[in-house]
């Protein structure tokens, strides 16, 4: 029971997330901002969503049972992963968005955790797909999205990093 209240607050976290999506585009469409790789992007929605619906499925379906000493600290990585994102986007503040929004002429941004690692958030993403399902030792899930969300991850980051004008 408390699994799906969980997965029910991580999908409510997605939608405040979508809310600060619009309102940013809004703002970096105003200061000439272009959209790249609107192909990928229904994608990667889909499985995000579709990803949250599975941890349910999967432990209701197939009785999954929560093993502590998997579930904790994989709790533990959801959070640390959450934290990490909700960073990422004060970091990038209104230029942030999960569509690939470029505003023209604007430096890269390298300060945060962006200093060490290109993609910070993308790497927390990928912590949280497989650790979501874990929680509640839905692996099947955890195996199929991790796969998944590499393969989005693949054509996301080479359609950003031309976008931002990476070699």
């Amino acid at each position: 029971m408390y699994y799906y209240l969980f997965i029910l607050a991580i999908g409510a976290e997605r939608l405040v997330e979508l809310a600060v999506a619009q309102r940013n585009a809004k703002w970096s469409f105003a200061h000439g901002a272009k959209e790249f790789g609107r192909d990928h992007y229904p994608a990667m929605v889909s499985m995000h969503a579709l990803l949250l619906i599975s941890c349910i499925v999967e432990v209701w379906s197939l009785g999954r049972p929560f093993i502590g000493w998997l579930g904790w600290p994989m709790l533990g990585v959801v959070a640390l992963s959450t934290v990490i994102r909700w960073r990422c986007v004060a970091v990038l503040g209104k230029r942030w968005n999960p569509r690939l929004i470029v505003i023209p002429g604007v430096p890269v941004v390298r300060s945060g955790l962006y200093r060490w690692v290109r993609h910070p958030n993308y790497t927390a993403v990928a912590a949280e797909v497989a650790a979501l399902p874990l929680v509640h030792s839905a692996w099947l899930t955890a195996l199929v999205f991790s796969a998944a969300n590499a393969m989005v991850l693949g054509v996301r980051i080479r359609a950003e990093n031309a976008a931002l004008g990476y070699a």
